[in-house]
């Protein structure tokens, strides 16, 4: 599982994670601060790559570039809205090494957190970076 955190998104915006092409995921979880998305994904192995491959209803884009696409305003079924944006989180930082220790785990995540907030006070879009120095394992309270 990805558990994506987004910090600091503007007020009365709504968030949702792609799923396909239309389908939409929901927060897990919202706070006044941050939104919470817990994201089932497969990983697997990819001939020619050194990195895991991502997989799932929630992965976007061709197998060597794979991402999470996070909609926000309209994309996100919000219809009062004057805002209609999407935007990137890349997946390609995430590691064997980062996998091996989720999976050696009870109840482990990969997380990533991103600031939810674009320059112009808008939500974010575009390819958005990872904030915290990227990539992390988070272990869960059960």
């Amino acid at each position: 599982m990805i558990r994506v955190v987004v910090r600091n998104a503007p007020p009365g915006v709504k968030f949702a994670m792609q799923r396909g092409k239309s389908d939409l995921l929901e927060p897990s979880s919202c706070m006044d601060t941050e939104l919470v998305f817990d994201v089932p994904v497969r990983v697997a192995s990819r001939a020619g790559s050194k990195v895991p491959s991502i997989l799932g209803p929630y992965a976007q884009g061709p197998a060597s570039d794979r991402f999470l696409y996070l909609n926000s305003g309209t994309m996100a079924g919000q219809a009062e809205t004057g805002w209609t944006r999407r935007a990137k989180i890349k997946t390609a930082a995430i590691s064997w090494a980062l996998v091996d220790e989720a999976l050696a785990q009870d109840n482990a995540a990969l997380l990533v957190e991103i600031h939810g907030c674009a320059r112009d006070g808008g939500p974010c879009c575009g390819t958005i970076p990872p904030l915290d120095g990227g990539w992390k394992v988070l272990v869960m309270a059960r």
